[in-house]
């Protein structure tokens, strides 16, 4: 049930936000009510996701090295950041056209590194692929791009600060979930 109910998840993340690339008119035609229901389907498929990757048996498909932790925390701190208002606020992200799902795809990357079983394959994997797809899609409806006005580094520095805290807040739930993400 708990394989079910992972990949459950992952195919209604992508439906969810897929579903105004793929069927605009219809998703034009639901209004504000739309949003309503994107964001219940979002909110499901996480919960769906989290309940899966519970739930399924560990396969082991491939044992990392250890040295990759690091690697993983470097890449997370990245994705927070790039996740962050960085992208419209800031400098460094100024040019860059999708810093989320750029950020989004790092962190999935990272996860990949650290994790050699079947679930974690599945769920990082298929977010993964979900994040180009998503990229491509925008970039198929919306071609034409101009970036905003340029922030300041102050406010990346300010980000890049609120970036560490949260990694450091992440990590705690992580090992209170029983995922100590960081070496010993």
């Amino acid at each position: 049930m708990g394989w079910f109910l992972l990949i459950l998840g992952v195919a209604l993340w992508w439906a969810a936000h897929l579903f105004k690339r793929i069927a605009p008119e219809r998703r034009a035609a639901m209004g504000d009510a739309g949003k309503g229901a994107v964001t219940a389907a979002l909110v499901v498929s996480v919960l769906l996701m989290i309940f899966g990757f519970r739930a399924t048996p560990y396969v082991d498909v491939w044992m990392p090295p250890a040295f990759l932790i690091h690697i993983n925390n470097l890449l997370v701190l990245i994705a927070i950041f790039m996740m962050s208002p960085a992208g419209k606020k800031g400098l460094i992200l100024n040019k860059v056209r999708h810093p989320m799902l750029m950020g989004f795809r790092a962190w999935a990357v990272a996860h990949l590194l650290v994790n050699g079983d079947l679930a974690s394959i599945l769920l990082f994997g298929g977010l993964l692929l979900w994040g180009v797809a998503e990229v491509a899609a925008i970039n198929r409806a919306e071609p034409d791009w101009t970036p905003g006005e340029p922030g300041t580094l102050a406010k990346d520095a300010m980000f890049l600060v609120a970036s560490v805290v949260l990694l450091a807040v992440i990590g705690w739930i992580h090992g209170w979930l029983g995922y100590w993400p960081f070496p010993q």
